[in-house]
């Protein structure tokens, strides 16, 4: 079975907590403590087993196998992998059945975080969750005031769009954001315009 690390919590000793993203469920097992074990962190991708125990209703992590990917060396694109993983958890941590798109999201991403500037990534991947769960307002009308936003818009948590004498913030052309929302690529978009798209997903999913 294969699936991402997207949390791991220390209990007695060395001992782990580690909940799994696979493909269609969020899995916690738990993690005796060894010299022999292989080597874990948030975010990466393994190969293990589920060893079932009569003492306990969580499963063991067995036989794990790290499926490494050459950009996990490179310390900025790690770190926003990991940052954007703790977002995903706290998205999906009450759930247990999951649809295959979020396992399929990070495969992608997983991808093209080798080519891709990671952040970019992120911000494209974020519009496809929006609108894979139907929270993409493409409608375009304020959330404050109900009105319709015209030429520029400021945009908020889960990219909910503003007028800016509603909501103070970095104002966006709507037009990109359109393009954004419907082709769902940031070509269009300035370095320092994706920096800030990316410190409104840090604030939550």
């Amino acid at each position: 079975m294969q699936g991402y690390i997207l949390n791991i919590v220390h209990v007695k000793e060395e001992d782990l907590l580690v909940s799994l993203l696979t493909q269609n469920r969020l899995k916690t097992v738990y993690r005796f403590y060894g010299a022999r074990h292989a080597n874990i962190n948030l975010g990466y991708k393994i190969d293990f087993e589920i060893q079932k125990s009569a003492k306990s209703t969580i499963g063991m992590l067995r036989e794990v196998l790290h499926l490494s990917t050459p950009w996990l060396v490179d310390f900025q694109k790690f770190y926003l992998w990991q940052q954007f993983i703790k977002l995903l958890y706290q998205h999906l941590r009450d759930v247990e059945s999951l649809d295959p798109f979020y396992f399929e999201l990070l495969e992608e991403m997983n991808h093209r975080f080798e080519k891709q500037n990671p952040k970019r990534c992120i911000v494209e991947a974020y519009v496809k969750l929006l609108h894979h769960e139907g929270r993409l307002h493409e409608d375009f009308t304020c959330f404050l005031c109900n009105q319709a936003v015209e030429n520029e818009l400021v945009l908020a948590r889960s990219f909910l769009p503003a007028h800016q004498k509603c909501l103070y913030g970095t104002l966006f052309y709507k037009e990109k954001i359109v393009q954004l929302f419907e082709e769902g690529h940031t070509l269009f978009f300035s370095d320092d315009e994706v920096d800030t798209l990316w410190k409104i997903i840090e604030e939550g999913l």
